[in-house]
Protein backbone atom coordinates (compact mmCIF):
# COMPACT_ATOMS: atom_id res chain seq x y z
CA UNK A 1 0.00 0.00 0.00
CA UNK A 2 1.39 3.50 -0.90
CA UNK A 3 2.68 6.01 1.92
CA UNK A 4 0.37 8.95 2.74
CA UNK A 5 2.25 11.60 0.56
CA UNK A 6 5.51 13.84 2.32
CA UNK A 7 5.63 17.14 2.17
CA UNK A 8 8.02 20.01 2.97
CA UNK A 9 8.01 21.59 6.20
CA UNK A 10 8.94 24.88 4.76
CA UNK A 11 8.49 27.66 2.32
CA UNK A 12 12.23 27.82 2.34
CA UNK A 13 13.00 24.04 2.48
CA UNK A 14 10.93 24.09 -0.82
CA UNK A 15 12.93 27.06 -2.59
CA UNK A 16 16.43 25.48 -1.52
CA UNK A 17 15.16 22.44 -2.38
CA UNK A 18 13.81 23.24 -5.68
CA UNK A 19 17.15 25.66 -6.53
CA UNK A 20 19.76 22.50 -5.61
CA UNK A 21 17.87 20.47 -8.28
CA UNK A 22 17.80 23.66 -10.42
CA UNK A 23 21.82 24.26 -9.82
CA UNK A 24 24.41 21.89 -11.32
CA UNK A 25 27.19 20.78 -13.22
CA UNK A 26 25.22 22.75 -16.27
CA UNK A 27 25.51 25.98 -14.00
CA UNK A 28 29.30 25.23 -13.04
CA UNK A 29 31.00 24.30 -16.29
CA UNK A 30 28.21 24.72 -19.20
CA UNK A 31 27.11 28.20 -18.52
CA UNK A 32 30.37 29.94 -18.25
CA UNK A 33 31.33 28.12 -21.43
CA UNK A 34 28.65 29.27 -23.50
CA UNK A 35 28.53 32.82 -22.25
CA UNK A 36 31.97 33.01 -24.15
CA UNK A 37 31.54 31.57 -26.70
CA UNK A 38 28.18 33.58 -27.97
CA UNK A 39 29.48 36.99 -27.27
CA UNK A 40 29.14 37.68 -23.46
CA UNK A 41 26.93 40.12 -22.07
CA UNK A 42 24.61 38.96 -25.56
CA UNK A 43 24.26 35.73 -24.14
CA UNK A 44 23.92 36.21 -20.55
CA UNK A 45 20.94 39.02 -21.39
CA UNK A 46 19.37 36.60 -23.67
CA UNK A 47 19.33 34.00 -20.90
CA UNK A 48 18.13 36.03 -18.43
CA UNK A 49 15.20 37.19 -20.73
CA UNK A 50 14.06 33.48 -21.36
CA UNK A 51 14.34 32.92 -17.59
CA UNK A 52 11.55 35.63 -16.71
CA UNK A 53 9.81 34.06 -19.33
CA UNK A 54 10.21 30.53 -20.86
CA UNK A 55 11.76 29.36 -17.91
CA UNK A 56 9.64 30.68 -15.42
CA UNK A 57 6.14 29.53 -17.08
CA UNK A 58 7.43 26.25 -17.38
CA UNK A 59 8.27 25.80 -13.72
CA UNK A 60 5.08 26.98 -12.80
CA UNK A 61 3.26 24.65 -15.02
CA UNK A 62 5.23 21.68 -13.81
CA UNK A 63 4.88 23.02 -9.99
CA UNK A 64 1.34 23.35 -9.85
CA UNK A 65 0.31 20.03 -12.17
CA UNK A 66 2.43 18.19 -9.40
CA UNK A 67 0.96 20.39 -6.33
CA UNK A 68 -2.87 20.08 -7.81
CA UNK A 69 -2.53 16.43 -8.10
CA UNK A 70 -0.29 15.40 -5.67
CA UNK A 71 0.98 12.81 -7.64
CA UNK A 72 4.52 11.49 -9.47
CA UNK A 73 5.13 12.76 -12.64
CA UNK A 74 2.84 9.35 -14.27
CA UNK A 75 0.10 10.03 -11.80
CA UNK A 76 0.09 13.93 -12.61
CA UNK A 77 -0.09 13.50 -16.89
CA UNK A 78 -3.11 11.25 -16.03
CA UNK A 79 -5.23 13.05 -13.40
CA UNK A 80 -4.89 15.84 -16.06
CA UNK A 81 -6.12 14.65 -18.59
CA UNK A 82 -6.39 10.58 -19.16
CA UNK A 83 -5.84 11.15 -23.24
CA UNK A 84 -2.39 12.58 -21.96
CA UNK A 85 -2.03 9.35 -19.69
CA UNK A 86 1.10 8.14 -22.25
CA UNK A 87 3.12 11.79 -21.18
CA UNK A 88 3.71 10.70 -17.64
CA UNK A 89 5.55 7.41 -18.83
CA UNK A 90 7.57 9.11 -20.99
CA UNK A 91 8.46 12.11 -18.55
CA UNK A 92 9.35 9.30 -16.20
CA UNK A 93 11.77 7.75 -18.29
CA UNK A 94 13.94 10.75 -18.41
CA UNK A 95 15.14 10.98 -14.77
CA UNK A 96 15.73 7.17 -15.33
CA UNK A 97 18.17 7.78 -18.30
CA UNK A 98 19.99 10.77 -16.70
CA UNK A 99 20.51 9.95 -13.22
CA UNK A 100 22.75 6.99 -13.54
CA UNK A 101 25.19 8.81 -16.08
CA UNK A 102 25.07 11.66 -13.86
CA UNK A 103 26.46 10.01 -10.77
CA UNK A 104 29.09 8.69 -13.19
CA UNK A 105 30.34 12.25 -13.77
CA UNK A 106 29.45 13.05 -10.02
CA UNK A 107 32.12 10.37 -9.38
CA UNK A 108 34.64 12.02 -11.18
CA UNK A 109 34.04 15.10 -9.56
CA UNK A 110 34.69 13.08 -6.17
CA UNK A 111 37.67 11.64 -7.74
CA UNK A 112 39.33 15.46 -8.34
CA UNK A 113 37.90 16.52 -5.12
CA UNK A 114 39.92 13.56 -3.19
CA UNK A 115 43.02 14.15 -5.35
CA UNK A 116 42.92 18.48 -4.64
CA UNK A 117 42.37 18.08 -0.67
CA UNK A 118 44.95 14.63 0.00
CA UNK A 119 47.29 17.67 -1.80
CA UNK A 120 48.14 15.76 -5.10
CA UNK A 121 46.88 18.73 -7.22
CA UNK A 122 50.00 18.43 -9.22
CA UNK A 123 49.16 15.25 -10.13
CA UNK A 124 45.53 16.20 -12.07
CA UNK A 125 47.08 18.84 -14.40
CA UNK A 126 48.97 16.02 -16.48
CA UNK A 127 47.69 15.68 -20.02
CA UNK A 128 46.85 12.14 -19.60
CA UNK A 129 45.38 12.40 -15.74
CA UNK A 130 41.79 12.59 -16.58
CA UNK A 131 42.16 10.06 -19.88
CA UNK A 132 43.81 7.67 -17.68
CA UNK A 133 41.07 7.69 -15.23
CA UNK A 134 37.93 7.25 -16.66
CA UNK A 135 39.94 4.36 -19.20
CA UNK A 136 40.10 2.34 -16.29
CA UNK A 137 36.98 0.76 -15.31
CA UNK A 138 37.82 0.21 -11.33
CA UNK A 139 38.50 3.33 -9.88
CA UNK A 140 35.75 5.05 -11.68
CA UNK A 141 33.39 2.88 -10.66
CA UNK A 142 34.43 2.76 -6.82
CA UNK A 143 33.62 6.39 -6.78
CA UNK A 144 30.49 6.17 -9.01
CA UNK A 145 29.36 3.95 -6.61
CA UNK A 146 30.36 6.19 -3.36
CA UNK A 147 28.77 8.65 -5.08
CA UNK A 148 25.58 7.26 -5.96
CA UNK A 149 25.45 5.64 -2.28
CA UNK A 150 25.84 9.12 -0.69
CA UNK A 151 22.57 10.20 -2.92
CA UNK A 152 21.01 7.31 -1.58
CA UNK A 153 21.72 7.79 1.77
CA UNK A 154 20.16 11.30 1.52
CA UNK A 155 16.86 9.94 -0.39
CA UNK A 156 16.08 7.10 1.91
CA UNK A 157 15.88 9.54 4.98
CA UNK A 158 12.79 11.10 2.97
CA UNK A 159 11.63 14.63 2.15
CA UNK A 160 12.19 16.82 5.48
CA UNK A 161 14.87 15.02 6.95
CA UNK A 162 16.71 13.96 4.11
CA UNK A 163 16.10 16.29 0.99
CA UNK A 164 15.37 19.51 3.11
CA UNK A 165 17.46 19.11 5.92
CA UNK A 166 20.28 18.55 2.56
CA UNK A 167 19.41 21.51 1.22
CA UNK A 168 19.51 24.05 4.55
CA UNK A 169 22.60 23.01 5.00
CA UNK A 170 24.74 22.77 1.25
CA UNK A 171 23.04 25.38 -0.63
CA UNK A 172 24.05 27.92 1.94
CA UNK A 173 27.37 26.53 2.01
CA UNK A 174 27.39 26.71 -1.99
CA UNK A 175 26.66 30.03 -1.94
CA UNK A 176 29.61 30.94 0.58
CA UNK A 177 31.64 28.98 -1.09
CA UNK A 178 30.84 30.33 -4.85
CA UNK A 179 31.01 33.67 -3.37
CA UNK A 180 34.75 33.36 -1.92
CA UNK A 181 35.88 31.67 -4.99
CA UNK A 182 34.80 34.56 -7.54
CA UNK A 183 36.16 37.48 -4.74
CA UNK A 184 39.48 35.62 -4.35
CA UNK A 185 39.76 35.05 -8.56
CA UNK A 186 38.64 38.64 -8.88
CA UNK A 187 41.26 39.78 -6.93
CA UNK A 188 44.21 38.28 -9.18
CA UNK A 189 46.37 40.13 -11.82
CA UNK A 190 44.89 40.19 -14.89
CA UNK A 191 41.50 39.47 -14.20
CA UNK A 192 39.90 42.61 -15.31
CA UNK A 193 40.22 41.44 -18.59
CA UNK A 194 38.74 38.10 -18.21
CA UNK A 195 35.73 39.68 -16.61
CA UNK A 196 35.01 42.37 -19.57
CA UNK A 197 35.19 39.15 -22.22
CA UNK A 198 32.59 37.69 -19.58
CA UNK A 199 30.50 40.31 -18.95
CA UNK A 200 30.57 42.87 -21.71
CA UNK A 201 28.47 42.56 -25.19
CA UNK A 202 30.74 41.05 -27.73
CA UNK A 203 29.30 42.26 -31.44
CA UNK A 204 32.20 41.44 -33.49
CA UNK A 205 31.49 38.80 -36.27
CA UNK A 206 28.24 38.63 -34.58
CA UNK A 207 25.80 37.92 -37.20
CA UNK A 208 22.16 37.46 -37.29
CA UNK A 209 22.69 33.72 -37.89
CA UNK A 210 25.17 33.59 -35.31
CA UNK A 211 22.12 35.67 -33.05
CA UNK A 212 19.67 32.86 -33.54
CA UNK A 213 22.37 29.94 -32.74
CA UNK A 214 22.81 32.45 -29.38
CA UNK A 215 18.81 32.12 -28.66
CA UNK A 216 18.92 28.10 -28.87
CA UNK A 217 22.23 27.76 -26.87
CA UNK A 218 20.87 29.95 -23.96
CA UNK A 219 17.06 27.92 -24.38
CA UNK A 220 18.85 24.56 -24.25
CA UNK A 221 20.95 25.77 -21.33
CA UNK A 222 17.79 26.95 -19.52
CA UNK A 223 16.00 23.93 -20.11
CA UNK A 224 18.15 21.96 -18.33
CA UNK A 225 19.68 24.05 -15.55
CA UNK A 226 16.22 24.78 -14.42
CA UNK A 227 15.56 20.82 -14.33
CA UNK A 228 11.95 20.82 -16.78
CA UNK A 229 10.73 18.03 -18.29
CA UNK A 230 12.53 15.65 -15.75
CA UNK A 231 9.20 14.88 -13.71
CA UNK A 232 11.81 17.05 -11.02
CA UNK A 233 9.62 19.74 -10.77
CA UNK A 234 5.98 18.10 -11.11
CA UNK A 235 7.31 15.76 -7.99
CA UNK A 236 8.84 18.77 -6.03
CA UNK A 237 5.51 20.37 -6.59
CA UNK A 238 3.61 17.50 -5.00
CA UNK A 239 5.53 17.99 -1.72
CA UNK A 240 4.89 21.14 -1.44
CA UNK A 241 2.49 22.96 1.03
CA UNK A 242 -1.04 24.29 0.24
CA UNK A 243 -0.29 27.83 1.57
CA UNK A 244 3.24 28.60 -0.51
CA UNK A 245 2.90 30.83 -3.11
CA UNK A 246 3.88 28.95 -6.18
CA UNK A 247 4.41 32.01 -8.11
CA UNK A 248 6.50 33.85 -5.42
CA UNK A 249 9.19 30.75 -5.07
CA UNK A 250 9.36 30.01 -8.78
CA UNK A 251 10.97 33.66 -9.13
CA UNK A 252 12.97 33.06 -5.89
CA UNK A 253 14.63 29.67 -7.42
CA UNK A 254 15.06 31.18 -10.95
CA UNK A 255 17.02 34.19 -9.41
CA UNK A 256 19.11 31.65 -6.70
CA UNK A 257 19.79 29.65 -10.29
CA UNK A 258 20.98 32.35 -12.20
CA UNK A 259 23.09 34.11 -9.68
CA UNK A 260 25.32 30.96 -9.18
CA UNK A 261 25.47 30.59 -13.46
CA UNK A 262 26.61 34.05 -13.39
CA UNK A 263 29.25 33.62 -9.90
CA UNK A 264 30.44 30.49 -11.69
CA UNK A 265 31.88 32.38 -14.96
CA UNK A 266 33.19 35.00 -12.63
CA UNK A 267 34.95 31.79 -11.21
CA UNK A 268 35.64 29.87 -14.26
CA UNK A 269 36.11 33.02 -17.02
CA UNK A 270 38.56 34.72 -15.67
CA UNK A 271 40.77 32.18 -14.55
CA UNK A 272 40.87 30.57 -17.63
CA UNK A 273 41.35 33.76 -19.54
CA UNK A 274 44.45 34.63 -17.55
CA UNK A 275 46.13 31.10 -17.72
CA UNK A 276 45.52 30.84 -21.26
CA UNK A 277 46.94 34.15 -22.16
CA UNK A 278 43.52 35.32 -23.54
CA UNK A 279 42.78 32.12 -25.52
CA UNK A 280 39.12 31.83 -25.77
CA UNK A 281 39.59 28.43 -27.54
CA UNK A 282 40.82 27.44 -23.66
CA UNK A 283 37.20 27.45 -22.40
CA UNK A 284 36.18 24.62 -24.24
CA UNK A 285 32.77 22.86 -23.57
CA UNK A 286 32.27 19.65 -21.26
CA UNK A 287 34.99 17.56 -19.60
CA UNK A 288 37.44 19.17 -20.85
CA UNK A 289 37.22 22.58 -19.37
CA UNK A 290 36.41 20.86 -15.77
CA UNK A 291 39.06 18.02 -15.56
CA UNK A 292 41.94 18.96 -17.94
CA UNK A 293 42.03 23.31 -17.79
CA UNK A 294 41.09 24.06 -14.64
CA UNK A 295 43.57 22.02 -12.59
CA UNK A 296 45.75 23.39 -14.38
CA UNK A 297 44.27 26.71 -13.61
CA UNK A 298 44.79 26.04 -10.62
CA UNK A 299 47.76 24.74 -9.97
CA UNK A 300 48.90 27.93 -11.82
CA UNK A 301 47.58 30.38 -9.06
CA UNK A 302 49.07 30.87 -5.47
CA UNK A 303 47.92 29.09 -3.02
CA UNK A 304 45.65 27.49 -6.07
CA UNK A 305 46.07 23.82 -4.18
CA UNK A 306 43.27 25.20 -1.67
CA UNK A 307 41.18 27.21 -4.14
CA UNK A 308 41.08 23.90 -6.75
CA UNK A 309 40.14 22.13 -3.61
CA UNK A 310 37.54 24.85 -2.44
CA UNK A 311 36.43 24.64 -6.02
CA UNK A 312 35.29 20.81 -6.31
CA UNK A 313 33.92 21.22 -2.69
CA UNK A 314 31.42 23.50 -4.62
CA UNK A 315 31.19 21.25 -7.73
CA UNK A 316 30.55 18.47 -5.44
CA UNK A 317 27.50 20.02 -3.32
CA UNK A 318 25.94 21.49 -6.69
CA UNK A 319 25.90 17.66 -8.39
CA UNK A 320 24.48 15.87 -5.18
CA UNK A 321 21.90 18.90 -5.07
CA UNK A 322 20.93 17.84 -8.11
CA UNK A 323 21.40 14.10 -8.39
CA UNK A 324 19.52 13.36 -5.08
CA UNK A 325 16.43 15.61 -6.69
CA UNK A 326 17.15 13.15 -9.79
CA UNK A 327 16.47 9.81 -7.51
CA UNK A 328 13.72 11.13 -5.83
CA UNK A 329 11.95 11.26 -8.90
CA UNK A 330 12.47 8.04 -9.45
CA UNK A 331 11.69 6.59 -6.01
CA UNK A 332 8.46 8.82 -6.46
CA UNK A 333 7.20 7.10 -9.65
CA UNK A 334 8.52 3.68 -8.30
CA UNK A 335 6.79 4.06 -5.35
CA UNK A 336 3.70 5.21 -6.67
CA UNK A 337 3.67 2.21 -9.45
CA UNK A 338 4.13 -0.87 -7.45
CA UNK A 339 2.60 0.85 -3.86
CA UNK A 340 6.39 0.42 -2.60
CA UNK A 341 7.72 2.21 0.75
CA UNK A 342 10.36 5.00 0.38
CA UNK A 343 13.23 1.84 1.86
CA UNK A 344 12.47 -0.35 -0.94
CA UNK A 345 11.64 2.05 -3.94
CA UNK A 346 14.94 3.69 -3.20
CA UNK A 347 16.89 0.17 -2.95
CA UNK A 348 15.14 -0.89 -6.39
CA UNK A 349 15.87 2.64 -8.14
CA UNK A 350 19.45 2.46 -6.61
CA UNK A 351 20.04 -1.21 -8.51
CA UNK A 352 18.94 0.60 -11.69
CA UNK A 353 21.10 3.44 -11.34
CA UNK A 354 24.29 0.84 -10.49
CA UNK A 355 23.16 -1.32 -13.66
CA UNK A 356 22.92 1.55 -16.06
CA UNK A 357 25.55 3.57 -14.28
CA UNK A 358 28.18 1.32 -15.74
CA UNK A 359 27.51 0.93 -18.93
CA UNK A 360 29.06 4.55 -19.33
CA UNK A 361 31.35 3.34 -16.83
CA UNK A 362 32.45 0.88 -19.21
CA UNK A 363 32.28 3.15 -22.87
CA UNK A 364 35.00 4.84 -21.42
CA UNK A 365 36.83 1.91 -20.45
CA UNK A 366 36.38 -1.81 -21.48
CA UNK A 367 33.62 -0.90 -24.36
CA UNK A 368 35.18 2.69 -25.29
CA UNK A 369 34.56 1.11 -28.94
CA UNK A 370 31.23 0.92 -28.40
CA UNK A 371 29.42 3.96 -30.02
CA UNK A 372 25.42 4.34 -30.36
CA UNK A 373 24.96 6.21 -33.46
CA UNK A 374 28.36 7.70 -33.60
CA UNK A 375 28.15 8.48 -29.77
CA UNK A 376 30.03 7.18 -26.77
CA UNK A 377 27.35 5.47 -24.68
CA UNK A 378 27.53 8.39 -21.93
CA UNK A 379 27.20 10.73 -24.54
CA UNK A 380 24.11 9.28 -26.18
CA UNK A 381 22.28 8.52 -22.85
CA UNK A 382 23.05 12.90 -22.45
CA UNK A 383 21.70 13.12 -26.33
CA UNK A 384 18.71 11.21 -26.05
CA UNK A 385 17.32 12.70 -22.59
CA UNK A 386 18.78 16.28 -22.85
CA UNK A 387 18.16 16.81 -27.00
CA UNK A 388 15.17 14.42 -27.96
CA UNK A 389 12.55 13.73 -25.02
CA UNK A 390 12.65 16.72 -22.70
CA UNK A 391 11.80 19.14 -25.35
CA UNK A 392 8.98 16.52 -26.44
CA UNK A 393 8.04 16.34 -22.84
CA UNK A 394 7.77 20.19 -22.50
CA UNK A 395 6.21 20.22 -26.07
CA UNK A 396 3.04 18.02 -24.81
CA UNK A 397 3.24 19.31 -21.41
CA UNK A 398 1.89 22.78 -23.47
CA UNK A 399 -0.24 20.88 -25.70
CA UNK A 400 -1.86 20.01 -22.78
CA UNK A 401 -2.33 22.96 -20.79
CA UNK A 402 -2.46 25.44 -23.37
CA UNK A 403 -4.90 23.79 -25.64
CA UNK A 404 -6.95 20.77 -23.45
CA UNK A 405 -7.32 21.69 -20.45
CA UNK A 406 -6.71 24.99 -20.63
CA UNK A 407 -4.06 27.66 -18.43
CA UNK A 408 -7.27 27.96 -16.29
CA UNK A 409 -6.48 24.38 -14.97
CA UNK A 410 -2.84 25.90 -13.28
CA UNK A 411 -4.26 29.36 -12.27
CA UNK A 412 -6.57 27.96 -10.38
CA UNK A 413 -3.76 26.34 -8.52
CA UNK A 414 -1.64 29.39 -7.97
CA UNK A 415 -4.41 31.42 -6.90
CA UNK A 416 -5.88 29.30 -4.40
CA UNK A 417 -5.31 31.56 -1.23
CA UNK A 418 -6.84 33.69 -2.76
CA UNK A 419 -3.31 35.08 -4.09
CA UNK A 420 -3.00 37.39 -7.62
CA UNK A 421 -1.52 35.88 -10.55
CA UNK A 422 0.62 38.67 -11.32
CA UNK A 423 2.02 36.96 -14.55
CA UNK A 424 -1.41 35.81 -15.97
CA UNK A 425 -0.90 37.29 -19.70
CA UNK A 426 2.58 36.51 -20.22
CA UNK A 427 1.98 32.85 -18.54
CA UNK A 428 -0.47 32.18 -21.24
CA UNK A 429 0.80 33.61 -23.94
CA UNK A 430 4.23 31.68 -23.49
CA UNK A 431 2.55 28.11 -22.72
CA UNK A 432 -0.13 28.77 -25.87
CA UNK A 433 2.51 29.98 -28.67
CA UNK A 434 5.88 30.86 -27.26
CA UNK A 435 7.20 27.69 -25.28
CA UNK A 436 5.70 25.35 -28.52
CA UNK A 437 7.48 27.07 -30.91
CA UNK A 438 10.66 27.39 -28.74
CA UNK A 439 10.41 23.51 -27.47
CA UNK A 440 9.93 22.72 -31.78
CA UNK A 441 13.07 24.79 -32.53
CA UNK A 442 15.07 22.66 -29.73
CA UNK A 443 13.72 19.88 -31.28
CA UNK A 444 14.95 20.59 -34.87
CA UNK A 445 18.03 22.24 -34.25
CA UNK A 446 20.32 19.38 -33.76
CA UNK A 447 19.48 18.10 -37.36
CA UNK A 448 19.91 21.51 -39.09
CA UNK A 449 22.15 23.71 -37.15
CA UNK A 450 25.76 22.69 -35.18
CA UNK A 451 26.39 24.92 -31.88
Amino acid sequence: MEEKRESFGSKIGFILAAAGSAVGLGNIWRFPYLAAKYGGGIFILTYIILVVTFGFSLMVTEISLGRRTGKSVIGAYRSADRRFGFLGPVAALVPFIITPYYCVIGGWVLKYLVTFVTGRSQAATDDGFFGGFISHAQQPTVFFVIYAGLTAFIVIFGVKKGIESMSKILMPLLVILSVGIAVYTLTLPGAGTGVKYYLLPNFEGFTLSKFLKTIVAAMGQLFYSMSLAMGIMVTYGSYMRKQDSIEGSVRQVSLFDTLIALIAGLIIVPSVFIFSGGDADALNAGPGLMFVTLPKVFESMKGGHIVGAAFFVLVAFAALTSSVSLLETMVSIVSEKFGLKRTGSTAVCIVIVFVMGMLSVLGYGAWSSVEIFGCQILDFFAFISNNIMMPIVALLTCILIGYVVKPRYIEDELTLNGEKFRSKGLYELMTKVVCPVFMIIILLTPFFVSL
